[in-house]
């Protein structure tokens, strides 16, 4: 949609969310501006929860050290964030310290949001002031001792996080630098799509090559042409963070809620900015592995799964059918280290994300109950190996681990 076009369906939303608080026009303009950073940063997809009032606080983030529950972050004054001021607010995206110098977990990426400008910070709040504020407490920090203890995030602060702005790049275009401004900074895509330490800080020498993240698994999404997403054109890029859907993949899990909420209204300018930032980077092997070979008896037995169970929708040659049911020939998806995602998707079944621009929302059924750990394992072995596919095995483990 065109920025005009964009602008305005901002703006009647801005209005009907409370815009009659603003008193100048450049207030107004502040508002519009700042609901559009909140779609970038997806906050509703943290602090709302199903059926609940906006940013009134979230389902609970389960992360390997305990759960976290996201915050009321509507204006209410009791259980909300109605008593801080901006420069509380700043402090928290751009230090990680909030209200009453209350550390903050990084499962609010401020480690990213330190990247925002602060014209960017201060429209989001002058936004968020507007939000209808919503008594709603949240308990957010449910973590297990020691882990509870907020004082602990300076020695973490000093050992993961680096405050300060993004700089651009004056060799690169202008596109490369907002591209690489929206994912390094509010739209945090490092934070579910980078590799975590044994403290759980992004592996900044491997950002975007992938990671674990609730029972998902977030892929590589620099240029490499095997994991990664190198062998989608830019165009292609777009579709997908635009529809959910191109013709290499459907979103489903997280990042169909990422697609909903957030990169499908953004502007088409800052998508194409990111498929431009992304297609330049680099990460992770670009090396296959030797296929493992037809003849072995997991790829057999996974063979006579899938062309029972599977080539229905996919197709025996694994070419699927566009928009409909994903290909696997050939995915990156398919081929990445971990088999996580694809091993949830057997097992519990998806269902693709409904967009303005692509409405059907085809379902994969869930496959847990009919087949054994052993045959989940041996159709993904097989997924993995055929069509010109080649990644690590499957083994009958990892499924009972994660079923």
């Amino acid at each position: 949609m065109s920025r005009i076009v964009f602008s305005l369906a901002l703006a009647a939303t801005a209005l009907s969310a409370g815009l009659a608080l603003a008193q100048a026009p450049d207030q107004a303009d502040e508002i519009i501006r700042g609901r559009y950073q909140a779609i970038l940063g997806d906050c509703s997809a943290c602090h709302t929860a199903p059926g609940a009032k906006p940013l009134s606080g979230g389902l609970p983030l389960e992360t390997p050290f305990g759960q976290i529950i996201p915050p009321n972050i509507t204006p209410d004054k009791a259980t909300g964030i109605g008593n801080w001021t901006e420069a509380d607010f700043r402090s928290a995206l751009k230090t990680g310290i909030g209200h009453d110098g209350k550390r903050l977990y990084p499962a609010m990426p401020y480690p990213a949001y330190t990247r925002m400008t602060d014209r960017d910070i201060g429209n989001l709040w002058s936004y968020l002031r507007t939000v209808d504020p919503v008594f709603n407490p949240v308990e957010s920090n449910q973590l297990p001792f020691p882990f509870n203890i907020r004082l602990s995030m300076m020695g973490w602060n000093m050992l993961n996080f680096t405050p300060g702005e993004f700089q651009p790049d004056p060799s690169k275009s202008a596109d490369w630098n907002r591209g690489a401004y929206i994912v390094q900074g509010p739209g945090h895509c490092g934070t579910c799509h980078s590799p975590k330490t044994a403290l759980g800080a992004d592996k900044t020498s491997e950002a975007l090559q992938g990671g674990s993240l609730q029972g998902w698994y977030a892929p590589n999404i620099t240029g490499n042409s095997y994991i990664g997403i190198g062998s989608w054109s830019e165009d292609e890029i777009v579709r997908y963070l635009k529809t959910g859907t191109n013709g290499h993949t459907l979103a489903s899990g997280p990042m169909a809620e990422a697609i909903q909420a957030s990169t499908s209204l953004m502007a088409d300018e800052d998508v194409k900015a990111i498929a431009t930032y992304l297609k330049s980077t680099e990460g992770g092997s670009t090396q296959k592995p030797q296929p493992i070979p037809a003849s072995d008896a997991r790829m057999k037995a996974g063979a006579a799964i899938y062309h029972d169970t599977c080539s229905a929708c996919h197709g025996g040659d694994g070419k699927g059918a566009s928009q409909l049911f994903p290909a696997l020939a050939g995915s990156s998806i398919v081929q990445q280290p971990s088999a996580e995602t694809l091993t949830r998707l057997v097992l519990q079944g998806s269902q693709a994300v409904h967009t303005p621009a692509a409405k059907t929302t085809p379902a994969m059924p869930s496959l847990g109950w009919k087949l054994s750990d052993e045959q989940v394992a041996a159709v993904l072995t097989y997924v993995r190996n055929s069509w010109g596919n080649a990644a690590p095995s499957v083994g009958a483990s990892d499924i009972g681990a994660q079923r």
